[in-house]
């Protein structure tokens, strides 16, 4: 593999902003629109890596920050030669800096501290303070060997209105400096493998702090670009807005990655439309896990895709005593190896008898819908340019 990382511009919708974009990694390449399923403790739960690529995955995003300083440790990820290895994940890889975790714990002061300097969590099984700044934050994920790494932010929340979105706004600033200055010292992993820094644009769902944020992020020429906080994702119609707002300002040779986006199969082909190449989401394993499992078709009209939903307004309910003697598969013309092989009825029992067979199951085929919808955004790019 080439030990660089470069995006290449290949093609946009004649009509849409929507583009098709390289990025070649030190562990390979990525053709966009990508969806990156997440693996937060270094794991994608219940599927394997071999799941993933049979089902259509590139990248993955392949551990938090936080998470895995808390486990297993920075020592053990680097003694076993980085987070690749740990996994047996060899395709491209993200790693988030740990900034949802500001949001998420600085909640409770008795979890979290927030400081202009970082957050200082208490480590959930032993008590110890570990302390995550910029630098940390770079450094850990200098370890796990992430091909594109995050600068350490904190996730706007939506409470608390403009005081509170402009408190993260300026203290995201800080960090991304702070950031980039300990990246820049060294840009490679531990295990002397290029990796890309992305800096985030905050700033809530108010049009001029987004705009600030845009210039100031572009102002470090980093490699890349994201969008993150609370509403990004959470509330699709203010995050087409928002995308909307800072399109104009964006430069069309770097990624654009959509913190968070993925709840529904139509969220991704929204944010495509409006020129995002990259996104994550927790939501598809998730829904799986707990007995909900998209369905619906990929329709083309006007040189477009859309996600038709089926049943039950398009995510199916597999617990429902309806499914218990269906021999159908969740999805008609579906390819993932679920419903290749298995019936909706055979899940259904594996799931109200909590079989762990069932988890494996159903997040291969949501997994799997993800990714057609990708593949499908690929080529009506490529056919309408």
């Amino acid at each position: 593999m080439q030990n660089i990382f470069q995006t290449e511009f290949i093609k946009q919708h004649a009509t849409l902003p929507a583009r098709i974009m390289k990025m070649i990694t030190p562990h390979g390449e990525v053709i966009t629109p990508a969806f990156m399923p997440v693996g937060t403790r270094a794991v994608l739960n219940y599927l394997t890596p071999t799941d993933l690529v049979q089902n259509g995955t590139q990248i993955i995003l392949g551990g938090n920050t936080y998470h895995m300083l808390c486990a297993p440790g920075m020592e053990i990820i680097e003694a076993v030669g980085g987070m690749h290895k740990f996994m047996d994940w060899h395709k491209p890889m993200l790693t988030d800096s740990g900034g949802f975790q500001v949001l998420s714990l600085s909640k409770n002061g008795n979890i979290c501290k927030l400081k202009e300097d970082g957050a200082h969590f208490k480590h959930p099984l032993t008590g110890k303070i570990v302390d995550l700044t910029p630098a940390s934050s770079i450094q850990t994920q200098k370890i796990i060997g992430a091909d594109i790494i995050m600068a350490f932010d904190e996730c706007t929340p939506e409470e608390g209105g403009r005081p509170a979105a402009v408190a993260a706004l300026e203290r995201t600033h800080r960090w991304l400096l702070a950031s980039k200055e300990a990246h820049d010292k060294n840009p490679y992993s531990v295990y002397g493998q290029k990796q890309a820094l992305f800096g985030i644009i905050q700033g809530g769902s108010h049009r001029d702090l987004r705009e600030e944020s845009t210039q100031h992020v572009l102002k470090m020429d980093l490699d890349g670009i994201a969008i993150g906080g609370e509403v990004i994702g959470f509330d699709m119609e203010k995050t087409r807005e928002i995308i909307d707002w800072i399109r104009p300002m964006l430069p069309e040779n770097k990624i654009r990655y959509t913190m968070g986006v993925g709840l529904n199969p139509q969220d991704l082909i929204d944010v495509v439309a409006k020129g995002i190449d990259i996104f994550d989401c927790v939501a598809p394993t998730r829904n799986a896990r707990h007995g909900t499992l998209y369905h619906g078709k990929i329709i083309e009209k006007d040189g477009w895709i859309y996600f038709e939903k089926g049943l039950e307004n398009g995510r199916l309910l597999i617990k429902r005593g309806i499914y218990a003697k269906d021999t159908a598969p969740i999805l008609e013309g579906c390819e993932c190896y679920t419903c290749q092989h298995h019936s909706r009825a055979y899940l259904h029992y594996l799931f109200k008898t909590q079989l762990m067979a069932y988890c494996h199951l159903a997040c291969i085929h949501n997994v799997h819908v993800m990714q057609m919808v990708c593949t499908r955004l690929r080529e009506v790019i490529d056919r309408n340019n």
